[in-house]
């Protein structure tokens, strides 16, 4: 079963499973949904609770001696395992496939992680657990005023269109901060009317912004969102090498995928290339408005960017990496400008 993070607590009111994969990008969904079948896990019982961390100093024999010892004052156990950064590993998947048939009734397992490929969803130890993963990825822009209009409902909230953009806008990357802003934002009207001077008067920007949030704004063609990004980056004091290396890697991706989808169809260039689902309109997107000349001439100027970054240090980078980055962005822009 896989359900998105907002919907988790009405699942549990109408079912119950013995293992949970919480997974994402999103911390707050990670949490939330965490708090919510902890929560339900204690209505049920599950008074005892393990937590351990699957990195390489993880003793496996205390997470199965969980599962097999039961306690003088509780029977039912929650244990969470909380996967590190670097993902998991194939030792960690073969201790979870073995850990699979130790679970029973009288017990929860709890799974968090920031990423799950969808190769490990077809893995032998995903099948064995056989639970509901929970999706916690961060809405894109397209979903974001409809989950931000989704959390004002049950703040009681009343948004007007104008405020709902703005809440977007300043909170983009950070629901953390969103979700405090509208906590603030019930106890500053009670009433529950959001206008935009409301907004805009008891609240700062929070928005966070990674160089995969600018890149993605390239690829769809969006340059004054590319901008806006790119501005607070700098601001933020992002290495501009940072930025240009990654913006090389994937133009010269973009490059080989059109290229292969001379012979082949798209599908297939996106399963080559491993592109998700949530991805695909992105790059879509990019490969309808971009051809190969256009794309080895931004590396050209991406190149010379990077050369002048590293070598005139009396002159910034910046307006040249602007310009590039809308060029890129707009449809018919050409390519030609020097630093």
């Amino acid at each position: 079963m896989k359900i998105f993070a907002d919907r988790v607590a009405q699942t549990l009111e109408r079912q119950w499973h013995h293992c949970y994969l919480l997974f994402g990008n999103e911390p707050l969904f990670v949490q939330e949904s965490r708090d919510h079948i902890v929560a339900k896990a204690k209505q049920l019982g599950f008074e005892e609770h393990h937590r351990f961390s699957m990195d390489k100093s993880l003793d496996w024999n205390q997470v199965f001696d969980c599962t097999q010892a039961l306690s003088l004052f509780s029977s039912k156990q929650i244990i969470e395992l909380t996967v590190p950064e670097s993902g998991i590993t194939a030792a960690s998947a073969k201790s979870l496939l073995e850990l699979a048939p130790s679970l029973h009734q009288d017990i929860v397992l709890i799974i968090t992680g920031s990423k799950l490929t969808r190769a490990q969803e077809s893995a032998k130890w995903f099948k064995a657990l056989n639970g509901c993963l929970v999706n916690c990825a961060t809405p894109d822009t397209k979903r974001l005023p409809q989950w931000v209009q989704q959390r004002c409902h049950t703040m009681h909230l009343k948004p007007d269109h104008e405020a709902l953009m703005l809440l977007c806008q300043w909170h983009e990357g950070n629901l953390f901060a969103l979700s405090q802003s509208l906590e603030k934002l019930t106890l500053l009207f009670p009433d529950g009317e959001l206008t935009l001077p409301r907004v805009q008067e008891s609240l700062s920007r929070h928005n966070h912004f990674t160089v995969f949030h600018w890149i993605d704004a390239l690829l769809e063609g969006k340059p004054k969102r590319a901008s806006r990004i790119l501005s607070q980056l700098e601001v933020e004091g992002v290495e501009a090498i940072i930025l240009l290396r990654s913006l090389q890697k994937e133009l010269l991706q973009l490059i080989k995928m059109k290229q292969m989808q001379q012979q082949t169809s798209l599908n297939q260039v996106f399963d080559q290339f491993r592109v998700w689902q949530s991805k695909k309109p992105i790059y879509n997107a990019a490969l309808s408005r971009l051809d190969i000349p256009q794309l080895k001439q931004a590396i050209h100027l991406l190149t010379a960017v990077e050369i002048d970054a590293k070598t005139q240090y009396d002159q910034s980078p910046w307006p040249f990496i602007q310009q590039l980055s809308f060029n890129l962005a707009t449809t018919d822009n050409p390519l030609s400008f020097h630093p």
